[in-house]
């Protein structure tokens, strides 16, 4: 199976037991895995990573030869990424494996910092396992910060992140259909409004 869910437990593990490998983790800011030989980001964090090898990106095609990894780790990037197929290509050019970490769409509707920088939305077809990719579309107002959704992640973690583990392709389509135009956002004020109503209703 070229692409299929995963969870980052079980790649951790994996990770721990073949530490000949070489492991590169891209776009990570300050949370690079902790079994990431090498550290790529397009800001300057070499003074930050001191332990560990340190690579400025300053371009769209990544600073390195192809297959040069064993393992790449890709974790909440892509959603930022506006030449999604070309960055695509790209993870598949460095290494022949590795892991993704996505935003769910719901996940990426409800936190306040997920704005406009997030450009795409990710669902998983797990019938023909491949990720769907569409342009992102507020259909809801945010109402928990990073903070919160961490918490929550911590019991619910599969309603806000998609973990897909590849090998050798990653397989994907693009869905360029125009939906929801008619749909009125959804307030999350409204929400609370109608539950205490419904609360007070039953109360009296």
């Amino acid at each position: 199976m070229l692409l299929r869910r995963t969870s980052l437990n079980f790649v951790n593990n994996t990770l721990s037991k073949n530490s000949k490998w070489k492991i590169v983790d891209i776009g990570c800011g300050y949370g690079a895995n902790e079994f990431a030989t090498v550290v790529a980001d397009t800001q300057d964090l070499s003074s930050f990573y001191k332990e560990k090898n340190f690579v400025k990106i300053n371009d769209k095609e990544l600073p390195f030869k192809d297959k040069e990894f064993d393992f790449v780790i890709c974790s909440h990037v892509i959603e930022h990424v506006e030449d999604f197929e070309f960055f695509v290509k790209e993870l598949e050019r460095i290494s022949s494996k590795g892991y993704i970490e996505l935003p769910t769409r719901l996940g990426d509707n409800i936190v306040f910092e997920n704005k406009q920088d997030h450009i795409w939305w990710f669902t998983f077809d797990d019938v023909i396992n491949e990720i769907v990719a569409s342009k992102r579309n507020q259909l809801m107002d945010p109402f928990i910060t990073v903070s919160t959704a961490k918490l929550f992640e911590k019991i619910f973690r599969e309603s806000f992140v998609l973990e897909l583990a590849w090998e050798e392709k990653i397989e994907y389509k693009i869905d360029n259909q125009i939906r929801n135009d008619n749909i009125k956002k959804i307030s999350f004020y409204k929400l609370i409004k109608k539950f205490f109503s419904k609360k007070l209703r039953t109360f009296f």
